[in-house]
């Protein structure tokens, strides 16, 4: 009875698949055989998560074993040098030697999201100017001339500060940079965070440095 009562209040129905998403378009002459996924995070990042890159890879080659049990599957670790900069997904693509990676990087585009005038002293977001203050664009400008390397708090003081007497203190940096990143919006992840001792500015595909 019960179960002639919940078929007539509401009927089963299977559940709908989800539509999976198409490929691009393949040239002629050519098959579909496989796929890479570029991951882009360091040890540091897994390990926050609680997880480490080798679990990471265990559990996708598992997922890809459950869904076709008949797949073959490789992974292979992307090695970049200590400290490199640049954001992780673009290093990876290019640690294996991705070919459109390689082609963006020999010509780089011309009309780029993000574009940073040092000589004008301004910076624009997809052709509108951003409004930074002076020492907002001097915090970005400082980083940006040590692209790569991780700039202490104490040495981004003494730049912005040189003509005064009295500095701040070190979380000052902390605050300018956190505007910066707020007006840098989905741009943001340019200025990494290096817990402990500073900041570091990593080029971006999209971001285009003009200088004199």
């Amino acid at each position: 009875m019960t179960i002639t009562q919940l078929s007539s209040r509401r009927p089963y129905s299977a559940p709908v698949a989800p539509a999976l998403p198409a490929l691009r378009p393949v040239p002629d002459r050519a098959e579909a055989r496989g796929f890479a996924l570029y991951v882009g995070i360091d040890e540091v990042t897994a390990a926050q998560s609680g997880v480490s890159l080798a679990h990471l890879v265990a559990a996708l080659k598992q997922t890809v074993a459950d869904l076709v049990p008949d797949a073959q599957t490789h992974a292979t670790v992307a090695l970049a040098p200590r400290g490199a900069g640049g954001r992780d997904v673009d290093v990876v693509r290019l640690a294996l030697h991705d070919p459109a990676a390689d082609r963006n990087r020999a010509q780089p585009e011309p009309a780029a999201e993000v574009v940073v005038d040092l000589t004008r002293q301004h910076v624009r977001i997809h052709g509108r100017q951003v409004g930074l203050t002076e020492k907002e664009f001097r915090l970005f400008a400082q980083l940006i001339q040590h692209e790569g390397e991780t700039v202490p708090r104490a040495s981004l003081v003494s730049e912005l500060w040189r003509d005064c007497t009295e500095r701040p203190s070190l979380r000052t940096i902390d605050v300018h940079v956190r505007r910066l990143r707020a007006k840098l919006g989905e741009f943001q992840d340019i200025i990494h965070t290096v817990r402990g001792i500073g900041y570091r500015f990593d080029r971006h595909a999209d971001v285009l440095v003009q200088a004199a």
